[in-house]
């Protein structure tokens, strides 16, 4: 199930619920977190390194979670949430989307300040045997709703993963390439557009194709734009 279909209904020990009955969700949660807190809990360190040659990362969101979870579908609408981290960066509306599962979700964490090309941003974040996956998400800059993501990969049960992560249109903000819609460095523009006229659903982004401020030349790219390597370090 995609993020934003939580919002209407949540699996749960196999039955579904509404958020009418949340408050008594989230109270049984909290039981199994506490029957689960005696139990070992598996730490993981995340290592994300920029392989664009140009483009920057704003600050990740990375979610550990049951494998039902998963921050977008593509052809679907992307979340209001995951919209907004999409077109300007800001991860804290998703975080605390996810944070009030916490029959879905097991630990979330956000990295700092921008990632550059050739860069790498290390944390840890923790799991268990029944949030055993996890997902990550970051705008790209300069784009006006492109992120980097990984959504619903199984985290290793010993040594580490390696995963090479796509770059996504979150289809909510017209892909103008103008300056004054797009934040950062590069442009420092606004960040989420007043407009409509996205395509309206989460696509694999075609990068950039300069056709108004920003150059193909120096921002573009073709196939991965992150490489992802997760260890389990206890």
């Amino acid at each position: 199930m995609a993020i934003h279909k939580q919002i209407e209904g949540e699996t749960l020990m196999n039955k579904k619920y509404t958020l009418g009955a949340l408050g008594a969700a989230m109270l049984l949660s909290s039981t199994l977190a506490v029957a689960e807190g005696n139990r070992y809990t598996p730490t993981y360190k995340v290592e994300i390194t920029n392989i664009t040659s140009n483009v920057q990362f704003t600050p990740v969101l990375a979610v550990t979670h049951r494998p039902a979870l998963q921050l977008f579908e593509l052809g679907e609408p992307a979340s209001p949430e995951l919209s907004l981290l999409a077109e300007g960066g800001a991860t804290g509306p998703l975080q605390t989307l996810l944070d009030a599962f916490p029959s879905q979700v097991g630990d979330t964490e956000t990295t700092e300040g921008l990632l550059g090309p050739g860069e790498t941003v290390s944390f840890r974040i923790k799991a268990s045997h029944r949030y055993r996956s996890l997902s990550l998400a970051a705008m790209l800059l300069p784009t006006n709703d492109t992120f980097v993501a990984l959504n619903n990969v199984p985290l290793p049960r010993r040594y580490r993963s390696t995963y090479f992560a796509e770059a996504y249109d979150a289809g909510s903000e017209p892909n103008d390439e103008i300056c004054a819609n797009i934040p950062g460095p590069q442009c420092g523009g606004e960040g989420p557009s007043p407009e409509f006229g996205g395509e309206g659903f989460v696509h694999i982004s075609p990068g950039i194709h300069g056709e108004a401020d920003l150059a193909a030349s120096a921002y573009d790219w073709r196939s991965s734009v992150a490489k992802v390597v997760i260890t389990r370090v206890r």
